[in-house]
This record gives structure tokens, sequence and C-alpha cells, in this order.
């Protein structure tokens, strides 16, 4: 039976959770579209994703481990990829994988009830949607939430986006002895300080005339740490500031966005400068 998931991470059979998770950080660097822009890069990239999202899950890997390739109409992996017409490999996979389609067939139309399983189960899996603080999900963490009167500790991993979903192992619905799992529906409380894009932060920060025109060097806060930063002489209003690598942690590639500061400057209110001064900037000012 041919394994060509295990090929796709370059991992052996018989590879640990913790082998597989290695391969797939070390493999997505290497072709993440941000860093390899070679043709066929982003094909890699996805094939990459979503290998790991079927070898990373207990139920899905057992399933792949019985039934082989046969699971993509006896092509290997790589292939069945790249031959999805366009559609998003995600989707199809959720549906061999899931619930309502159990495989897909050789002439690329799905069948159901492929190798006995897919669909015909009760769904013991319980939905429910969660707010939490804005900055844990840069960071992430550890969240208790109550749900149908349970406390449950769940941990929060970095980088997690507003929509994405997290799987709760066992704490689903209870049926005969079996328990369904919980997936979780992240939605991100909004921020005073900052705005999320992607990986990227945008934060607005008020500078003085002063800085503005002859520049300096101000501290600014980060989710992580407190950064000095230099303002160039001649900023204008609205000018933006990169600070590389101090955006979101991205949870599946561990690479950092960046952060934008917006620079807002304060004029000066007139009554309060020295007359004589500003005596001299009305004639000297362009």
């Amino acid at each position: 039976m041919s394994n060509s998931l295990y090929d796709t991470l370059g991992v052996s059979k018989n590879a640990s959770t913790d082998d597989i998770k290695k391969a797939y950080r070390r493999l997505a660097r290497q072709y993440h579209p941000d860093i390899n822009k070679e043709a066929g890069a982003e094909d890699k990239f996805k094939e990459i994703n979503a290998a790991y999202e079927i070898l990373s899950d207990e139920k899905k890997r057992s399933q792949y481990d019985r039934y082989g390739d046969s699971m993509f109409g006896g092509q290997s992996f790589q292939d069945f990829s790249r031959n999805t017409g366009g559609a998003d490999i995600n989707d199809i996979l959720k549906n061999i994988f899931g619930g309502g389609f159990g495989g897909f067939s050789s002439n690329n139309n799905f069948r159901s009830g492929f190798g006995g399983f897919g669909g015909f189960e009760e769904d013991l899996d319980l939905q429910a949607s969660i707010k939490i603080p804005f900055e844990k999900g840069i960071l992430g963490g550890e969240h208790t939430i109550s749900i149908q009167g349970e406390q449950i500790k769940i941990k929060i991993p970095h980088g997690v986006k507003d929509g994405e979903k997290l799987r709760v192992r066992n704490k689903g619905k209870n049926s005969n002895g079996q328990r369904g799992d919980l997936i979780l529906k992240i939605e991100l409380e909004k921020s005073d300080e900052y705005t999320r894009e992607d990986d990227d932060l945008y934060k607005n920060i008020e500078i003085s005339l002063k800085t503005a025109l002859f520049g300096d060097k101000i501290s600014i806060n980060t989710p992580r740490k407190e950064v000095k930063v230099t303002i160039p002489p001649n900023s204008k209003n609205n000018q933006k500031i990169r600070l590389k690598g101090y955006g979101v942690q991205n949870r599946k590639t561990d690479i950092y966005g960046d952060m934008y500061l917006i620079l807002n400057v304060k004029l000066p209110d007139t009554n309060a400068l020295d007359p004589e001064f500003l005596k001299i900037l009305e004639e000297k000012l362009p």
C-alpha cells in the first residue's frame, strides 16, 4: 500500500507526532510563498500544509494508515493535490476525511461510504464560539471557558486568527461511552492599541512637531517588549515606520509578521508658544 502522505513530509510511516511536526515546520519555512519565489513553491506549500493537517490528527492519520492512497483514487497524494482542477485542496480533504463523503474516486468524482466510514455515524462534535482578548490571539496562552456548565481550560496557539476554529479533544457530546470533540470558533476582541491584518500589526503613535522636524528616539510598547525606535527628521503625518519581526508569529510557519507605526504629528497650540518665537515663525515659515 502506497503511503505518499508520509513522503510529502519526508518522514517514515512510524514517525512520532513530534517528528511530523518538526518535518512540517522545516518544509513550511522552505516553501513559504513569502520566502520561496520559485514556480511551484506555493503549490508545494499547500501540499505540505494539507499533509500535516491529516497526519497531525489522530483520527485522520489512522484512516489514512488503513486505506493509504486508495483514498485519493489510487494516485499519490502529490499528484492528487496538483489535480484538483482549481478546487481548494482543504475543502476536498474535508469531504474525504470529514462527514458526508468518504473518498475520492479515480475519475475525480466523490463517492460516499468509501471503505465503510464517512457520514453514517452520529455526530458527537459540539460547536461553540468564544471571545478571546486581542493580545492572547497574538501571544497565545491558557484560556478558561464554560461550556454547558463545564469549566474547560484550553490552550490558545500563538497567531490564531479571527474566525479560525480550534478543536478540543474529547470535550464534545457523550453517547454510548463515546465522546466527540469541542470545535471552537475564535472571535478576537478589538484592541484600542493595534489593528491586525493577517500577521502584521498597525499602531498609531503621536509625536511632537519638534520630533517630526528634527527626529528623535522614542520608546514603543509592542505585544512582546518595549523597543527604542528612531523617528527620522522631516517625518510626515501618516508616515509609516516598519518594525520588522514585531508583528504576529504565524502559528503554522512560526514566521513573524511586522509592525507598522503610523505617525500622527501633534501641532502645538500657538497660544502656548513664546510670543517672540511665534513672531519669528510667522515671518520665516514658507
